[in-house]
């Protein structure tokens, strides 16, 4: 993954993308920063999960800029989030959100939101990076209501 990201980047240069350029440079720079606070080598899984972050951080971040009618600054993010999210896996649907979170329930024999913490430890490793933290928080919410 840092290969391929060290690659895209060089191409981006050569390209004259400073968008892409910029983003990929910041990427690296969060990756690296992980990897001395840890002091080890991330694996792609681990880098994944650094992407699915920044993305995070973009999409929250238009949400300001829209309010505050920067529409420059809305389409920039959506172009950075455009960019990284070619290093992440395939995003998991609702549906197939919502099939994994009624197969936790039932495996952790979860029967109300106060089982949320063991529903959401047994989910983790299979959502990790292919799906956003909060959209399954609230699935996991609304089928513990149920």
């Amino acid at each position: 993954m840092k290969e391929l990201l060290l690659n895209e980047l060089k191409e981006a240069m050569k390209n004259k993308d400073e968008l892409r350029k910029n983003t990929i440079t910041m990427l690296r720079a969060a990756i690296l920063q992980v990897e001395k606070d840890n002091q080890k080598e991330l694996n792609d899984e681990e880098i994944q999960v650094i992407v699915s972050k920044e993305v995070k951080k973009r999409k929250e971040a238009i949400e300001d800029f829209k309010k505050a009618d920067r529409q420059d600054l809305v389409d920039s993010s959506n172009k950075e989030i455009e960019i990284l999210s070619k290093y992440l896996p395939e995003q998991l649907s609702e549906e197939q959100i919502v099939t994994l979170v009624k197969e936790a329930i039932s495996s952790v024999d979860a029967t109300s939101p106060k089982d949320m913490g063991k529903v959401m430890q047994f989910l983790r490793p299979k959502v990790s990076g292919k799906a956003d933290g909060k959209l399954v928080s609230d699935i996991v919410k609304n089928e513990l209501s149920k």
